[in-house]
């Protein structure tokens, strides 16, 4: 098999894969538009300054349309050998790199900025354990599954729900906080069970080599599908 040839082929078989990927997306973000009643209603329970999470359906619908336009672009050019599709397909992922780059700087930059949303996110879980949790049953559901599947409890730890609704309400801890999940008392509060905060905190700091090596590994294909791309249409330039 020539270099050409194997060149055609990964191209095929990689946009064919961003093809599916945009398929998948625009699925979700048809689903999430059509089911907005029941998002709307979380979100609302949640924070009304949230709701503008209700537009991340057109957003999905945006990237999924991308996504298919350069899937295709990638596809139909490298089969069909067309100039005119394989340079607009190493435009788009230029930009799509360019964007990314841009998007890590400002990241590193103004990492400050995930200060000021966790303080927002601590003032808001805080209000809703001591004024809403054992009231509204669909985030005080969401609530107990975090705190299950986490192992963890409230959002600094147990002290969240001293003096809460909840406490008042039936004289003792959630489920979560205590040993074997059964509702129980301050003295028989799970210690050893620290805030979904720190919780998150530790998970992010086993997973971030994860997710950085998944951001350099995309990138990398980018990179390859780029110069993939050039060498096809450099190629074709010359065999025609």
């Amino acid at each position: 098999m020539s270099c050409f040839s194997f060149l055609k082929m990964m191209m095929f078989v990689f946009n064919g894969v961003i093809f599916i990927g945009g398929v998948g997306l625009l699925g979700i973000g048809i689903w999430v538009k059509m089911d907005s009643t029941s998002f709307v209603k979380v979100l609302r329970a949640a924070s009304p300054h949230l709701m503008q999470l209700i537009n991340v359906g057109y957003l999905c619908i945006a990237v999924g349309i991308f996504l298919l336009l350069m899937g295709f672009m990638g596809c139909w050019g490298s089969v069909k050998e067309s100039k005119c599709l394989l340079l607009m397909f190493f435009v788009l992922t230029l930009i799509l790199f360019i964007a990314e780059v841009a998007g890590a700087v400002v990241v590193l930059a103004f990492s400050s900025v995930a200060d000021v949303f966790v303080e927002y996110l601590e003032k808001w879980a805080i209000t809703f354990l001591k004024k809403d949790y054992g009231r509204q049953t669909d985030l005080t559901e969401i609530w107990n599954t975090t705190m299950e599947q986490m192992k963890c409890c409230g959002f600094n730890n147990y002290t969240d729900f001293s003096d809460s609704y909840f406490y008042q309400t039936y004289n003792k801890y959630p489920s979560p906080c205590c040993p074997d999940n059964k509702d129980c008392q301050e003295s028989e509060i799970d210690e050893s069970k620290q805030g979904c905060l720190n919780e998150f905190q530790v998970f992010l700091n086993k997973n971030g080599k994860i997710v950085g090596g998944v951001v350099l590994g995309i990138g990398a294909l980018e990179l390859a599908a780029m110069i993939a791309s050039m060498f096809l249409y450099c190629q074709i330039g010359t065999s025609s």
